[in-house]
């Protein structure tokens, strides 16, 4: 039997704490035992607090401060609680609004949530069932509400769960409220601090309602009605993978106009075990085959998938082998920046004071189709709540057409501040409409832009490091990088070296420094002679540090798209190769 002699004393110490009072048995059992037993998962689970990343609060279940747990939310509900009374002092009554996908501990969690913002006198709209993370900011701002919570831990493994914070605009949490948050959670230093027993009249439950406004105000951005009309019959074949688009997709795809849309039933059950799938992940090839299956039965021409909180959709179409084959991010991204400015200019909506928004490892491709219809794009930090940020602080000012960054997440209009598959499945169904008007595919449509603007093709590399040791080799890692920069990458001169930490780009060839406008990151971007892009950042939700790779080249016949195509996936794979990034990567 281990007696915790391995374990750093100060987490001992921490751990301790949650075997006395305040904690109920059942988590004073499970720490007893890997203070005995697990001294390995007692120090992940107690050598740090869950902290607010670039998508809120996010950890694997259990007991410990590390973890997901109801003391953990409690006491992020507590602090949130505090700081919104700071904030809106001046307000009879604050409210916030709580969702939760399918995951499990979900209702769990949203109840404990609920007792200790309505324990704490803030009004709480509370859905009655799984909703997606898209309508909780909707909800927020249809309602008022100076707040909002959504239980969810996106498309992680089954063991994790979440609490995504929102903001009185709509979005997640950024500078300084994420900050101050924290704050006001690290000075709870006991859980008796936390207020838990539910006010029973301060919960209102929302539900049925909220979707009709929610789905009325998606279908008023349809550019394409007559259209839809005309080719409704587009087989469309959908899966939620067992989260919250289950119900909420085909209604809106029915909204839209769409007659044909089959569902994977197997996957519309909702269950956070992910029954049917290694990821609930729609970026994973995996994930879609059932859907793509049942495409080639019903002989539909479009596949897509929502992960659990319905914000990431994934995409598969039909080549011209009759094949499916799978969108990444920026190609999704892509075909609806495309299709959203062609539109806007042939109704004649683009007056030169609309703009779109896009993360800074986005294809470059989306800016030079901003440039080409004359609208203004603007580059941000990874995480949708900084695309939320400038859409906010241009409210009023500039109209938001769409946005999006290549982790398959994307927005139109501003009625949501946050990621949202749902108006996206519509979106990218319209366009697939408005392609076979033109007698086209949407390969050709992505063959068409290729031709016009250049081909790009891109890859993410991620290497997973899990714990405390491997939060610490992240560190190392980027550490390393700024201390001895490469100066060439696969035989390409790095022109230009760009630290979003510090906010300085540097032009190797001239030894000269520009600011970076842009808020502080973890994150360096190498631009070599040769026009590739090599993005490095630590997530900020995963224990992960990714690698975005992104090469370019001129398409100027159509027909020599697969061989320049192959051309530019061996250049990704020999800049890999050039960085020794090849094994221990998924």
């Amino acid at each position: 039997m281990n007696t915790g002699k391995q374990v750093d004393p100060q987490i001992l110490d921490r751990a301790l704490r949650w075997t006395g009072p305040g904690f109920d048995e059942e988590t004073a059992r499970e720490v007893d035992r890997m203070i005995k037993e697990d001294p390995e998962g007692l120090t992940d689970a107690f050598y740090r607090d869950l902290e607010f990343g670039t998508g809120g609060l996010r950890g694997v279940m259990g007991a410990g401060t590390n973890r997901m747990n109801r003391y953990t939310v409690g006491m992020a509900t507590q602090g949130l609680s505090n700081y919104l009374k700071k904030c809106f002092a001046g307000i009879s009554e604050i409210s916030v609004v709580i969702a939760y996908d399918s995951r499990r501990n979900n209702t769990f969690f949203a109840g404990i949530t609920a007792d200790v913002f309505s324990a704490n006198g803030i009004r709480v709209y509370l859905f009655d069932d799984i909703r997606p993370t898209p309508e909780l900011s909707f909800a927020i701002r249809h309602l008022g509400c100076q707040s909002g919570v959504v239980i969810t831990a996106s498309h992680n493994p089954p063991e994790y769960n979440g609490y995504k914070a929102y903001w009185e605009d709509g979005s997640q949490l950024i500078h300084p409220h994420d900050v101050n948050v924290i704050k006001e959670v690290k000075s709870i230093r006991s859980v008796e601090q936390v207020k838990w027993k539910r006010n029973i009249h301060r919960v209102t439950m929302i539900g049925d309602r909220m979707d009709m406004e929610y789905i009325g105000k998606l279908k008023t951005l349809s550019l394409s009605p007559g259209l839809i009309d005309r080719h409704k019959n587009i087989g469309i074949v959908y899966t939620p993978l067992h989260g919250t688009g289950t119900r909420l997709v085909p209604m809106a795809l029915e909204a839209f106009g769409f007659r044909q849309v089959h569902t994977v039933k197997e996957q519309t059950i909702p269950d956070g075990s992910f029954p049917t799938v290694k990821s609930p992940n729609p970026e994973e090839p995996e994930a879609l085959s059932m859907a793509i299956r049942m495409a080639h039965e019903v002989d539909a021409s479009l596949v897509m998938a929502t992960d659990p909180d319905a914000d990431r959709l994934g995409i598969a179409v039909r080549n011209k082998s009759g094949d499916f084959e799978l969108l990444n991010g920026n190609q999704t991204a892509v075909l609806l920046t495309y299709y959203l400015l062609l539109r806007h200019k042939e109704l004649g909506r683009l007056t030169g004071n609309e703009f779109i928004v896009k993360t800074i490892v986005t294809t470059e491709l989306i800016a030079d189709i901003a440039r080409h219809f004359g609208v203004e794009h603007f580059d941000t930090l990874t995480g949708f709540k900084f695309i939320a940020e400038i859409i906010r602080d241009l409210e009023g000012k500039k109209k938001f057409i769409g946005g999006g960054e290549e982790s398959f997440g994307y927005l139109i209009g501003d009625d949501v501040r946050d990621k949202d598959a749902v108006v996206s499945c519509c979106f990218f169904a319209e366009m697939t409409a408005w392609a076979a008007s033109r007698g086209k595919t949407v390969m050709d449509v992505l063959t068409e832009i290729y031709t016009q603007f250049g081909m790009y093709r891109e890859k993410l590399y991620s290497l997973v490091r899990k714990g405390k040791k491997g939060a610490e080799e992240i560190g190392q890692i980027m550490d390393n990088y700024r201390k001895n920069p490469p100066t060439e990458i696969n035989h390409s001169r790095v022109t230009t070296l760009i630290d979003y930490l510090t906010g300085e780009s540097r032009d190797l060839a001239g030894n000269t420094v520009s600011p970076v406008n842009i808020s502080r990151s973890n994150v360096l971007q190498f631009v070599l002679e040769d026009g590739s892009k090599i993005s490095v950042r630590p997530s900020g939700t995963e224990p992960k540090i990714k690698y975005y790779f992104s090469v370019r080249d001129r398409l100027d016949d159509q027909s020599r798209i697969t061989e320049v195509s192959q051309a530019l996936d061996k250049r990704l794979e020999d800049i890999i190769r050039d960085l020794n990034l090849w094994g221990g990567y998924e």
